[in-house]
């Protein structure tokens, strides 16, 4: 079932008479319980979309609803009992506490930290635990670290008990630990509380892991939405990722760079040192092919070629190296 829906929506900027459109004639659905990752290229409007689902801008033609009202009819106060909304921008907020920040969540019920009832600070307790700082409850927010201060922003969003969470790049600034972390955490959020997360990302490999749903931005086709595998294998990445510098691989779902291969080989033997000896080889200017006239064959002893073992792939690369002829 959808909770949020657009209908023939364009997005974009109003500045004095100057229009500037972004997207236009998007109809798109959010449903119940699912995370939905926003992809795209840098200018294709990620962020307008999510600041115009959120009600932060107004959309320059058609509509958005929350439950099948229109986003623009709700007031302030019932914007903030459907949406939480966590930016990239980092807080900076001193002698605050992480229950403080957490407990300003509640602010929609109850417009001043003193008047929680018990609960308000039940909720707050349980977004502290389910995001794993229970024990860091009383530290003050310049004592975490980028992750942690980032999962008391969403603790801060669930205290909030909305329907809805809007993030826009909520693994930005933070190390892979982190961005895994964080990735997960949501994915277990929005099945476990029922919840809608929609979040914007530039973090395409993970993604594809944690995402339910992908909605797929390009700068000319809209938004594609889908399953992320069938995104990959109907080539719609591909597509909105084209570069002359680098490819989407849809065996791996990792960007490749494009290397000039000017030397070819034929390879055959252990899938997993093979995928590794591809890679080097492609950096290195070989392309494979079936009737190449050297050929390795990996095994458990190392690279063959010719006879000759090498134990490591820096070693091969080494010996491909004096080849006159390849």
């Amino acid at each position: 079932m959808s909770i949020v829906e657009t209908s023939h929506l364009s997005i974009g900027y109003l500045k004095g008479k100057s229009r500037t459109l972004v997207q236009s004639d998007l109809n798109l659905e959010l449903n119940n319980g699912e995370m939905v990752c926003l992809i795209g290229p840098n200018g294709s409007g990620k962020t307008t979309l999510l600041r115009t689902l959120a009600g932060l801008q107004k959309p320059l033609r058609g509509d958005v609803k929350i439950k099948n009202k229109l986003i623009s009819e709700l007031s302030q106060q019932e914007k903030a009992l459907e949406i939480a909304l966590v930016l990239t921008d980092k807080v900076q907020i001193e002698n605050a506490t992480v229950r403080d920040i957490v407990t300003l969540g509640q602010l929609p019920y109850t417009h001043w930290l003193g008047g929680l009832t018990d609960e308000g600070r039940e909720k707050v307790d349980e977004a502290i635990s389910m995001v794993h700082l229970k024990q860091k409850a009383n530290y003050y927010l310049n004592e975490l670290s980028d992750g942690e201060r980032q999962r008391v922003m969403i603790a801060k969003a669930l205290a909030q008990d909305t329907p809805l969470i809007f993030l826009d790049e909520p693994t930005a600034h933070l190390d892979l630990p982190n961005r895994v972390e964080i990735m997960l955490l949501l994915h277990r959020l929005a099945h476990k509380t029922q919840k809608s997360i929609i979040l914007s990302t530039h973090e395409l490999d993970l993604a594809l892991q944690a995402a339910d749903r992908i909605w797929l931005m390009s700068e000319t086709d809209g938004v594609i939405c889908g399953v992320p595998e069938d995104l990959v294998i109907d080539g719609s990445f591909n597509r909105i990722f084209q570069s002359e510098v680098y490819y989407f691989n849809a065996t791996n779902g990792n960007f490749s760079m494009n290397y000039p291969l000017t030397k070819e080989l034929s390879l055959s033997g252990d899938k997993t040192r093979l995928y590794w000896t591809l890679r080097a080889l492609a950096r290195s200017g070989f392309y494979v092919t079936a009737n190449a006239r050297t050929h390795i064959n990996i095994t458990e002893k190392g690279w063959e070629v010719n006879g000759e073992i090498s134990p490591t792939i820096e070693d091969l690369l080494l010996k491909l190296a004096t080849f006159t002829e390849i």
